[in-house]
């Protein structure tokens, strides 16, 4: 497949750059947010995205077992903590929204379950639930972005 283009706004992309950032500050915990961004990345087949978080993930020393399941999350028992779970929920949930049915809640798609969106709110106070949402919009945002120029993986470079 050949890339359609490779530039991007330098003003938009700074854009997206800076609310990556912000929201992955916000949210406080490196690893948490790479398992956010490399969920959503799975469930939108965006190779450039998975390629690049599983890069930086493996150099902040994630557990190899959670890369290989995490697509299997709700079936990976002692694998992710309940925080971990929760997160990784909503992730799938706010990702899938036009998409077809909710894996995390079985529930048709065009909103967030409040199951899934409680659960989350248990586990992370409002600030670093607002971040955390934005961190998922932001990893949407950038898949959508890949896949439509059709931007390879391999090209990442720390």
């Amino acid at each position: 497949m050949t890339p359609r283009t490779t530039l991007l706004d330098r003003e938009v992309g700074q854009a997206m750059s800076d609310l990556s950032a912000a929201a992955k500050r916000g949210l406080g915990d490196p690893a948490l947010a790479e398992l956010v961004m490399i969920r959503a990345s799975q469930l939108n087949h965006c190779a450039f995205c998975l390629d690049m978080h599983l890069t930086i993930t493996r150099k902040q020393g994630v557990d190899e077992r959670q890369l290989g399941l995490l697509a299997a999350r709700e079936e990976a028992e002692g694998v992710f903590d309940e925080r971990e779970r929760a997160a990784l929920a909503l992730t799938e949930a706010v990702t899938v929204l036009a998409g077809g049915a909710s894996r995390a809640s079985g529930s048709g798609a065009g909103h967030v379950p409040d199951e899934v969106y409680e659960e989350a709110a248990r586990h992370f106070d409002e600030v670093r639930l607002a971040c955390l949402i934005a961190l998922i919009v932001a990893i949407n945002n950038w898949n959508r972005v890949m896949v439509a120029r059709r931007i390879p993986p391999g090209g990442y470079t720390p």
